[in-house]
């Protein structure tokens, strides 16, 4: 288990990063949804203990991480949005190097983990290739497989998905959802459809605060009966938004699909539909930026 209470971080530049940030994240996959500057990366690197926090605590089994943080460091996976790595070095040969790196001084051993990480992550068959010829997908699980050498119970892992194509896309999520099975796995993204697919509980992060936490499914049924659709012509979505609680908008055929948010029928042609989280997802971030202004 690890446990986060009142997190707060502010930069040099006067930005509050964190901002009383509280979280109980269990074993299993847990996904922090939040969009590009929401906080979610300096919280990943204030648990990864890459930078300090201004005030709370960071408990993980037990044990206070800001006091001591090498016990986190001995027992974390990290693979941060961006990674480097030495381009024109084999992925057999810098698996090896990273091993030893983090304790695996036995040579037999470093060479058996190596082979089982790259059988895990499906890279086996490119293990005498240089990581500059990796497609953006195969790198990705390169840095999963840094991220397992030694048997980590917590794994961070910071937007892995961004850019990857479909198939690549599903072969990331079913690795991951293999490796939550038994350890502690935060995934931080901005794409609903990742927290969706794989993730038992999750937390939704705004402006450097949680706005919501909970299961998937639970969030879900907190709109059931509240999101309402129509599709009308471009030129009538300011209208609409003027009227109407509109969560969200997207293109189809040339014309534009509306939801809203309602208690009630809003009348004027809307459908009810069934909720899904990206409707959880951006209505709880209007509330957020509505309450904000009128703060």
């Amino acid at each position: 288990m690890l446990s986060i209470e009142n997190l707060t971080k502010t930069y040099d530049n006067g930005v509050r990063a964190l901002d009383g940030v509280s979280l109980d994240i269990p074993k299993g996959m847990f996904g922090l949804l939040g969009p590009n500057g929401a906080g979610k990366s300096s919280l990943m690197r204030t648990i990864a203990t890459l930078q300090p926090a201004d005030s709370g605590a960071i408990m993980f089994d037990g044990v206070n991480v800001m006091e001591n943080p090498d016990h986190i460091r001995q027992t974390l996976g990290y693979l941060p949005q961006d990674f480097g790595v030495y381009p024109r070095i084999t992925a057999e040969a810098m698996l090896d190097h990273m091993a030893v790196l983090k304790g695996v001084t036995s040579k037999g051993e470093r060479k058996d983990l190596v082979k089982y990480l790259l059988d895990q992550t499906n890279l086996y068959e490119a293990r005498n290739k240089a990581l500059t010829g990796f497609s953006g997908g195969m790198r990705q699980r390169f840095g999963i497989a840094q991220a397992l050498i030694g048997n980590p119970k917590l794994i961070i892992v910071d937007e892995p998905t961004a850019g990857l194509d479909p198939e690549e896309r599903n072969r990331f999520h079913n690795l991951l959802a293999d490796i939550g099975e038994n350890v502690v796995v935060i995934l931080s993204t901005h794409i609903v459809e990742d927290v969706t697919d794989l993730c038992q509980n999750m937390a939704i992060m705004a402006r450097g605060s949680i706005v919501a936490s909970g299961k998937p499914m639970d969030l879900i049924d907190t709109m059931k009966g509240k999101v309402w659709r129509k599709i009308v012509a471009k030129s009538e979505v300011d209208s609409y938004r003027a009227r109407f609680d509109i969560i969200s908008t997207r293109l189809f055929a040339g014309d534009t699909v509306l939801h809203a948010f309602s208690e009630s029928d809003p009348g004027e042609g809307f459908e009810a539909i069934s909720a899904t989280l990206e409707d959880v997802y951006f209505q709880t971030l209007k509330v957020k930026a509505q309450q904000d202004v009128a703060a």
